[in-house]
C-alpha cells in the first residue's frame, strides 16, 4: 500500500467515526478532538482556536503565499424523514451512510489526507494552512471567520464542499432582509381600506416580478425569494402589520451592500438587512489552481448554495467529493469510490501548484 492509498483508508476511517459523533454547529467539541487525534498521529503539530482545528505545513517559510485548505465538521440536525440511525456509520452497495457523510464530511477528510500527505514536504511554493472548521451550517461567530484573525493573510483557498469533483470558480452570496408590510389595525366587523393582508398582497408580487438587471456568466441572476410570512392573533383581529422574510442569493455582479441600497430604495415596503457579511465569491478561471483542474478533465460551474467561502475576501476555488443535492438530505450518503477520487484529486491540483508539474 503506497502513501495515497494508506492515507484514504485512514481518512474513511476517520469520517466513519466522526459520523457516529453528533455535532450540531456549536457543539463540535468531540469531533474537533477527534480530528486533533488523527493529525497528530501523522506528526503534524495541531493547533486549535475554539472548535477549529488547524495546523501549517512543517516546512513553512514566511514570505511565501499561503493556500488555505478549509472544510467543516459540523452538521445540520437530522430531519425527520432519515429511515436509519443518523448517527450510525454504514457501508451498503459502496455507500457510506451517515448524517455529514457527505456535507461535509468526504470533502474534510479528503482534504485532510491531502494536507497529510503534502505537510511534509520542502521546497514548495506555497504554506499550506489546513482549517476544519467549526459553524458552517449555521454561519455562525465562531467559525472560519473568526479563524481570520489568528491566521497570516490567505492568499487562496481550497473551500471543501461536495461539488462531484467539479471546480466551483464562483458562489452566490446571501442577504436576508425581515420586511414589514404595514396596514391599519381594526376590528374585523368594520370596514378597513387598509387592511395590512391585503396590502402584502401586491407586495408579494413586487418581488415575486422583480429583476435585477446584471446578469452574471457563471452564476446567473440575483435570486429574490419570499421564504416566510407571519401575521395575527386572533381571528377577530386585522393586525397593524405583516411580517415578510426575504432570501436573496447574490451574483458576483453586486456587493451585499449594493443590493441592500437598491432593495431599500425600490421595495414597496420596510425592509431591514439581518447582515451583510456574506457576499459572494470567486476565482478566476486563469488562476493555477483552476487551470490544473481543467487539466485534470474537471468542469467548471457557478454554485448557487452558500460556504465558508462567504467569510473570505481572498480568491477561492470550492471543490470536494460528494453531491450537493444529498446534503440536509434524509439518509444523507457518500460513495466511497468518491472519497478516494478526492484525495488523489486534491494532492494532484497540488502538485502542479506546489511543484509546478
Amino acid at each position: 500500500m503506497n502513501r495515497i492509498e494508506e492515507l484514504t483508508t485512514r481518512a474513511k476511517d476517520l469520517l466513519k467515526e466522526l459520523i457516529e459523533i453528533p455535532s450540531y454547529s456549536g457543539q463540535e467539541v468531540q469531533t474537533a478532538d477527534k480530528i486533533a487525534t488523527w493529525l497528530e498521529r501523522e506528526g503534524i503539530a495541531v493547533r486549535r482556536k475554539g472548535n477549529n482545528v488547524y495546523a501549517f505545513n512543517k516546512d513553512y517559510r514566511e514570505g511565501l503565499p499561503l493556500l488555505l485548505l478549509n472544510s467543516h465538521h459540523d452538521t445540520v440536525r437530522p430531519n425527520t424523514a432519515y429511515t436509519r440511525d443518523p448517527f450510525r456509520a454504514t457501508v451498503e452497495d459502496g455507500r457510506l451512510y451517515g448524517l455529514g457523510s457527505n456535507d461535509a464530511g468526504g470533502p474534510l477528510v479528503a482534504l485532510m489526507a491531502c494536507f497529510a500527505y503534502w505537510h511534509p514536504r520542502q521546497n514548495l511554493s506555497h504554506n499550506l494552512v489546513l482549517v476544519a472548521s467549526a459553524e458552517e451550517e449555521n454561519s455562525g461567530p465562531n467559525g472560519l471567520n473568526s479563524m481570520l484573525e489568528v491566521l497570516p493573510p490567505i492568499d487562496v483557498a481550497i473551500v471543501g464542499e461536495p461539488t462531484l469533483l467539479d471546480l466551483a470558480i464562483a458562489e452566490k452570496g446571501l442577504v436576508i432582509f425581515d420586511a414589514e408590510v404595514a396596514g391599519t389595525p381594526s376590528h374585523a366587523a368594520h370596514p378597513n381600506d387598509n387592511n395590512s393582508i391585503y396590502n402584502t398582497i401586491s407586495v408579494l408580487e413586487w418581488f415575486r416580478n422583480y429583476r435585477f438587471p446584471k446578469v452574471s456568466e457563471v452564476l446567473g441572476e440575483v435570486k429574490l425569494t419570499v421564504t416566510q410570512i407571519n401575521a395575527g392573533t386572533q381571528h377577530n383581529v386585522v393586525p397593524a402589520k405583516v411580517d415578510l422574510v426575504i432570501d436573496v442569493r447574490v451574483n458576483d455582479c453586486y456587493s451585499n451592500r449594493e443590493i441592500e441600497e437598491i432593495l431599500t430604495a425600490q421595495a414597496p415596503c420596510k425592509l431591514k438587512a439581518r447582515s451583510l457579511r456574506l457576499n459572494s465569491s470567486c476565482i478566476a478561471t486563469d488562476h493555477p489552481l483552476v487551470q490544473a483542474g481543467v487539466r485534470l478533465g474537471r468542469a467548471t460551474y457557478g454554485s448557487p448554495t452558500l460556504s465558508d467561502q462567504a467569510a473570505l475576501s481572498c480568491p477561492s476555488l470550492k471543490l470536494g467529493p460528494g453531491d450537493s443535492r444529498r446534503s440536509h438530505s434524509a439518509d444523507e450518503f457518500i460513495f466511497l469510490e468518491e472519497i478516494e477520487q478526492g484525495v488523489g484529486l486534491y494532492i494532484a491540483i497540488l502538485e502542479e501548484l506546489l511543484e509546478g508539474r
